[in-house]
């Protein structure tokens, strides 16, 4: 087993994709705590997670808003009670936030996003990272999505959050190179989650025509595999990923079982990182 031994945060693991991550995590050996903030859903959801468990695993979970720094602190320190030692860290909570054009949407339903997916990220980080350091290993993984590259026109609190989050899981990477914690994103695809849902509720006004044909066809002809992005985390929480960091990685399109292969061009290069592209990079020359 990839994760044999390994003890792992994963924040938002009561459905849809932290779910996935977290059965993936203890079908590979690892112990999780985790936390969403609806506690009757949580509780389900551990009940079911623990079937999965081997009788030397803990499966166990808080409710916690990761948006507000107290309730993630004590989350944080219940995980380390219970587990006694953690490896990993998953930051995987997070919302869409309003539809709609920007000028129109409710204010404080767009800086709530931000909170939860930004704050959502380095309010857990934040509280681990001593921990980690002093372990002198380590592994953080930051859900992002297709906010992150590409403009989401009425989705921009979802959109400018994962953006400002790469930048943020860039700039750990770099801090926390000499602890021998690794920092890695990943972009998991198009989900059939409830975000789908979301999507069509709102309506092609509000979403935007073609984001919401998007999310039909997703809802019938289905998406991403939830299991594809789990294996992308367990793949970034196990050893064998060892030395890859400060990477955005797709699911979906990058070779990414392969990643230990490039060990040392990934580490020489801007190869899957957020970068400015000038006109030179498009064989131009505008001087």
């Amino acid at each position: 087993m990839k994760l044999q031994g390994v003890n792992a945060i994963i924040t938002g693991g009561s459905q849809g994709l932290g779910k996935a991550i977290a059965q993936e995590f203890i079908l590979e050996g690892a112990s999780i705590a985790t936390c969403a903030r609806d506690q009757k859903l949580l509780s389900a959801t551990l009940a079911e997670l623990q079937k999965f468990a081997g009788p030397s695993q803990i499966v166990c979970g808080e409710s916690c808003d990761v948006s507000s720094e107290e309730q993630v602190a004590r989350f944080i320190s219940f995980a380390l009670s219970k587990l006694g030692s953690v490896n990993v860290l998953v930051n995987n909570a997070g919302v869409y936030g309003p539809m709609g054009a920007t000028e129109t949407v409710n204010l404080a339903e767009w800086i709530r996003a931000l909170e939860i997916n930004l704050f959502g990220v380095l309010f857990p980080c934040r509280a681990l990272i001593p921990h980690l350091k002093r372990a002198g290993r380590g592994k953080i993984i930051v859900l992002s999505g297709g906010g992150a590259t590409n403009p989401l026109p009425n989705v921009s609190s979802y959109a400018a959050s994962k953006a400002a989050v790469i930048r943020l899981m860039e700039t750990f990477a770099e801090e926390l190179k000499p602890f021998g914690v690794d920092v890695n994103a990943v972009a998991p695809g198009p989900l059939k989650t409830r975000f789908v849902d979301q999507v069509l509720q709102a309506g092609p006004e509000k979403a935007g025509a073609s984001f919401f044909a998007k999310n039909q066809r997703w809802a019938v002809d289905g998406a991403t595999p939830l299991s594809l992005g789990a294996g992308l985390c367990v793949y970034l929480a196990s050893s064998e990923s060892n030395g890859i960091t400060g990477k955005l990685l797709s699911a979906q399109w990058d070779p990414w079982q392969r990643l230990h292969e490039f060990r040392d061009s990934l580490a020489t290069s801007d190869i899957y990182c957020l970068r400015r592209i000038v006109p030179e990079d498009r064989g131009l020359n505008w001087k």
